[in-house]
């Protein structure tokens, strides 16, 4: 199953089931067709009810497949010639009794027999009232479904048109759209575990002020998307930045070093690989007041004692996983870099200088494994970590075949 690659996506089969949400299928076949992608539509009986069939084939340019026993296709086996002719299947919206059939292996109409017999990626993204969404089978469904390799879009937490409040909206179509290019994508990292930190910490001195490490969260958050794009589970910890986490990366924002610790220490068990982007803060308040203290025209002394070194902290685990660190320094970048690695006893680090990169969508960087360094122009974010993520899996794979 799956044999295809994934990340030479041209053709894509959109599937769509019954429910309110099959009228975005309209604007996302659209905008994949605006991508370059060629979009074969496939719609349930329920979903004719909801949008028809006329608008797909307006929109992509080719007949809308409706019926297993539709006779104009080529020995008449609908159900097989088009999974055969696409890199993917989408299914936008996957309705709660769609996402059932495809657990079971049931096969009672058009598109859930081709995604039975496919040979191709599969991908869905789930639609239904939120109750439904929270329902003890749905859950197992989801599960079940991820254990077989079906990648799971959502869905979002939001108004719906029953007028309830939860877990069960489908994904907007520009993030549906971008998962879509994010399954066409080598997969260097398919079904790793990657815990990665971001952003900043804060670290409270009264109730309004505190201190902190200037960071964006930007080469983090680029670091997550890529590790997605490379078949990866991620869970992405981070302090507070102004940036919306990538779709399909667990998201758990912290503020304090010390949250991040506490959320690092829980995660971090079955984690493949650790990346620490994050720009944690080297010292906390030693004493936290719970009153604002006022302005005066004297000096404030703050006693600060330092943070714990998360990083060292994973790497010194029996069993650690790959662990990856970021150096910004302002001066002897490679030095500095270099002694940090060697310090924590880590296998890559990455170095940058902070006045170059903090806040910038750009970035050079060097990457010092201990055998080798890899300087990286300066170039976007999101394709620099994607060169990351590429060597990233070079060494976990080298490390992993000498450790075996």
């Amino acid at each position: 199953m799956d044999s295809k690659s994934a990340y030479n996506l041209k053709h894509l089969l959109l599937g769509i089931t019954g429910g309110v949400a099959a009228y975005k299928a309209a604007e996302l076949a659209r905008v994949l067709m605006q991508d370059g992608i060629d979009v074969q539509a496939v719609m349930t009986q329920s979903a004719c009810h909801f949008i028809g069939p006329a608008t797909l084939q307006a929109l992509t340019g080719k007949p809308v497949f409706t019926d297993l026993w539709q006779t104009n296709t080529v020995d008449n086996m609908a159900h097989i010639n088009l999974s055969r002719e696409v890199d993917a299947i989408l299914i936008a919206p996957a309705s709660a009794d769609f996402i059932a059939k495809l657990v079971h292996g049931l096969a009672d109409d058009l598109l859930s027999t081709l995604c039975l017999a496919r040979d191709c990626p599969l991908l869905i993204a789930p639609a239904m009232n939120r109750q439904m969404w929270e329902n003890p089978a749905t859950k197992r469904n989801i599960k079940l479904l991820q254990d077989d390799g079906v990648t799971i879009l959502g869905p979002a937490s939001g108004e719906q048109a029953c007028g309830e409040v939860g877990m069960g909206r489908m994904l907007e179509v520009s993030e549906l759209a971008q998962a879509v290019q994010m399954a066409n994508r080598p997969k260097w990292l398919q079904n790793k575990s990657v815990v990665i930190t971001a952003g900043p910490t804060f670290e409270a001195i009264d109730p309004v002020r505190g201190i902190t490490n200037i960071s964006s969260g930007k080469m983090g958050y680029a670091v997550a998307q890529s590790a997605i794009e490379a078949g990866a589970n991620v869970t992405l910890i981070s302090g507070p930045v102004c940036l919306k986490p990538p779709i399909l990366a667990a998201y758990i924002p912290v503020i304090s070093a010390n949250d991040m610790l506490a959320a690092v220490t829980k995660e971090i068990a079955n984690a493949d690989i650790f990346i620490s982007v994050a720009a944690v803060a080297d010292y906390q308040v030693a004493s936290i007041k719970n009153q604002k203290i006022k302005k005066s025209d004297g000096l404030l002394k703050l006693e600060l004692t330092p943070n714990p070194d998360i990083l060292k902290f994973v790497a010194d685990l029996p069993n650690a996983p790959f662990c990856v660190g970021f150096a910004a320094e302002t001066n002897n970048l490679e030095k500095y870099a270099e002694n940090k690695r060697r310090k924590k006893n880590i296998p890559l680090i990455v170095a940058n200088l902070a006045q170059d990169a903090i806040g910038a969508n750009e970035s050079s960087l060097i990457l010092l494994d201990g055998d080798s360094r890899q300087e990286l122009p300066k170039a976007a974010k999101i394709e620099q970590a994607r060169h990351l993520i590429k060597r990233i899996s070079q060494l976990y794979k080298k490390q992993r075949n000498e450790n075996s």
